[in-house]
């Protein structure tokens, strides 16, 4: 995970060099083709909506969110764009069983497609409501049982068996607004698949996002 990790944040760290000196990120491409991209930092605010009591609702969690995004007009006659990236999201909850205190952490690599309208306030300032989906890929986690006791306690991985699938995805919403090279933006994932093995019954992540950042 840890690798996995590393590798995404020295990839976002790599743009601006890759902008500054290569295709396609050049500036040149990207003022003839409408190309933008950007760096993200914020607060992810989690949930888990569940047919099981033990995971249903619970304290939200809160986390990291981290990406890089690159977007392009899909057409010169409207102000409507594609914008796709990679993230590394933590989400997770908590919960009781028989009285025992348990959280568990899901750490995914999510991938956004969203479609996105930019409305110009100024020439130096605009709103942008966007709307579409998300691919995710759990990367880590730990599921910590407390117990009642200390002897009682104990640590899984999130993504073993009989605990939480690796794979998720649904729907995303938000506005963001940008002045100039600024970019701050609010979200709602609305997710769609079943995290869980067959141990548990139904359940969906929810995750509310506030991202800062920079467009270039």
């Amino acid at each position: 995970m840890k690798k996995i990790l590393l590798s995404a944040i020295a990839f976002i760290m790599a743009l601006p060099s890759v902008a500054q000196y290569g295709y396609p990120f050049n500036s040149a491409y990207t003022e003839e083709h409408n190309i933008y991209y950007g760096l993200r930092l914020g607060l992810a605010l989690a949930t888990v909506n569940s047919d099981d009591d033990v995971l249903d609702g619970g304290s939200v969690r809160s986390g990291l969110n981290l990406g890089a995004i690159i977007g392009f007009q899909l057409s010169p006659a409207a102000p409507v764009y594609l914008e796709t990236g990679l993230f590394y999201t933590e989400k997770g909850g908590n919960g009781k069983v028989d009285g025992a205190k348990f959280t568990y952490d899901l750490n995914y690599l999510e991938l956004p497609i969203l479609a996105k309208y930019k409305y110009d306030v100024d020439g130096n300032f605009s709103i942008q409501p966007f709307a579409g989906g998300y691919i995710a890929c759990g990367v880590g986690g730990k599921v910590k049982d407390y117990g009642l006791t200390p002897d009682d306690r104990a640590v899984y991985s999130s993504f073993s068996s009989g605990f939480f699938k690796r794979f998720d995805g649904g729907l995303r919403i938000g506005c963001g607004a940008e002045y100039q090279m600024i970019y701050a933006e609010m979200a709602y994932d609305f997710g769609l698949a079943n995290i869980c093995h067959s141990d548990f019954d139904t359940s969906h992540t929810g995750c509310f996002y506030l991202n800062f950042g920079v467009n270039f």
